[in-house]
């Protein structure tokens, strides 16, 4: 038995939950529920290297680095979901978050035995990569012992790069090869050692910080609109034209042509309204403003 997993609070037996099995349907939801709420104030007490890992993630992608995140089973799923999910809320290019799993691509639908414990999968991934000190490495893991992602964050360190762990238990071994290690303690599952449960809870919440919180760093966001999302389908295009109405006041009819002269970009329909600018003219000014769509209303303004 490894003492290190068998000391894990992620694998202990949950005392509140010893008798789901004889409850009802309704009673399982209620324990179920209950358990969840725990969740939400264990990431709330990691806010402090959640707000460090969060200005190390800007820091690279300010300097054209990019968001690596990596990890096994759950861990990896949730990582991968959280770097393609960035290309159409903030219109940002693919290399820019990425997301690897364990076992690669098949196992995002079918486990893939044993793959976790390959330290020099995790190496040759991070190697691969060519990861470098603009680069920013997130490694995810609800035990914080995964050999895999352990190993990449160690190579990565080597080669220079940040590296930040997430995990769910105290004292993990991602201390040891991270700058900032982010723990929320949820405490033994519902079912025991079922890590996909509050553990991968906690993890999707820091990962939703984690981008949406550089993302706004890098002007992605005005006020709390959206206004780099890419208009890739017909809900995302009912969701552009609504957000440059309610940003401009435009009549829907005004917004449609607004954005159609815009070729589709918000933040830049937004500011040719506010200012009164030509497409090149409100793109030429964004540029000088590193994208940030409230600087450049500004900067036009005292124009």
């Amino acid at each position: 038995m490894d003492n290190y997993l068998a000391g894990l609070a992620t694998e202990g037996v949950n005392p509140e939950t010893r008798g789901i099995d004889a409850c009802s349907t309704e009673e399982m939801v209620a324990l179920i529920n209950r358990q969840d709420a725990l969740v939400a104030g264990a990431v709330g007490a990691e806010g402090g290297r959640i707000a460090q890992a969060v200005d190390l993630i800007y820091q690279c992608l300010r300097r054209g680095g990019r968001l690596i995140y990596l990890g096994a089973g759950t861990s990896g799923r949730l990582g991968v979901l959280d770097a393609s999910e960035c290309v159409p809320t903030f219109g940002v290019d693919p290399d820019m978050v990425q997301g690897y799993i364990a076992g690669g691509d098949i196992a995002l639908r079918h486990p893939v035995e044993g793959c976790e414990d390959s330290e020099a999968d995790g190496e040759a991934l991070v190697e691969e990569l060519a990861v470098g000190p603009d680069d920013a490495v997130v490694g995810i893991t609800a035990s914080g012992g995964a050999p895999y992602v352990l190993a990449a964050l160690r190579r990565a360190r080597e080669r220079g790069s940040v590296t930040i762990g997430l995990c769910t238990n105290a004292g993990s071994r991602l201390e040891q090869v991270c700058d900032v290690t982010i723990a929320p303690l949820v405490g033994p599952e519902v079912i025991s050692g079922s890590t996909r449960m509050k553990s991968g809870t906690a993890q999707k919440m820091v990962l939703n910080m984690l981008s949406t919180c550089a993302m706004i760093k890098l002007g992605k966001v005005y006020g709390n609109l959206m206004v780099d999302l890419k208009a890739s389908n017909k809900k995302l295009r009912d969701r552009a034209l609504r957000l440059l109405i309610h940003a401009t006041g435009l009549a829907p009819e005004e917004a449609a042509a607004r954005l159609e002269e815009a070729g589709g970009h918000v933040k830049l329909a937004i500011l040719m309204e506010k200012r009164g600018l030509g497409r090149a003219e409100a793109q030429a000014l964004l540029d000088r403003c590193e994208g940030r769509l409230a600087q450049a209303i500004e900067a036009g303004e005292e124009g």
